[in-house]
């Protein structure tokens, strides 16, 4: 029977096309099809496949939910991830769950033959053609934004709490003003709220300087 394969996807075309692409590969073998998550995790259970090819789009949940609920207790079984939303996010999300592929569905039906293939050798390791490009823009990311130094010292009283008005006070601003820095402070930040710019702050490490309890 060589490597069998269950295709978990909510589109029945989808699933026949690859299903027709798999068949053509005698060393594969299409011996189950489901349409939802609970059905993908129930056929994976009944049929033990070498390998589970899922979407991550699905009417009753996420396909990494498939992922999840096959590493919870099965290591063996590779499972691939195919997914027309194929940005960065998507990517190190099913590496965390324990995908052994990442194929978009732009890709070539080879392709996915391909990385079921290495799925079914090697399902602990993690197989995408973008992955290396995303952990460079992970990695280099956005810079720290540069905060004037009378930003920072906004900054740190947004982290002692201090609203608008008591701010202005303490550093001899007129309240327009203050709101003016705060509000730089947010846009360089990209937070919409106080909250969200402190839980950056604090990302970034602009916050280093303050004690624990000051938060």
């Amino acid at each position: 029977m060589g490597i069998t394969v269950l295709l978990v996807d909510d589109h029945e075309l989808i699933r026949q096309g690859l299903a027709r692409a798999f068949e053509r590969d005698e060393e594969m073998s299409v011996i189950g099809q489901a349409g939802s998550v609970s059905e993908g995790v129930s056929v994976w259970r009944d049929l033990q496949p070498d390998v589970v090819v899922t979407d991550l789009q699905m009417p009753d949940g996420h396909g990494l939910d498939v992922v999840r609920a096959i590493r919870e207790t099965d290591t063996t079984t590779g499972v691939v991830v195919l997914t027309m939303h194929a940005g960065d996010d998507q990517i190190f999300a099913a590496m965390e769950a324990g995908a052994s592929a990442f194929v978009g569905k732009d890709s070539k039906a080879s392709e996915v033959v391909s990385a079921a293939k290495h799925a079914a050798v090697a399902p602990r390791t993690f197989l995408c053609a973008g992955l290396s490009a995303a952990m460079v823009r992970r990695t280099t990311g956005p810079s720290t934004p540069r905060l004037s130094g009378r930003e920072e010292e906004v900054l740190t009283l947004l982290a002692d709490g201090l609203g608008t008005s008591e701010i202005a006070g303490r550093l001899y601003l007129s309240e327009s003003t203050a709101k003016t820095h705060i509000t730089h402070i947010y846009q360089k930040l990209g937070a919409a709220n106080r909250a969200q710019a402190l839980v950056t702050a604090m990302r970034m490490g602009l916050l280093d300087h303050l004690s624990p309890q000051r938060f």
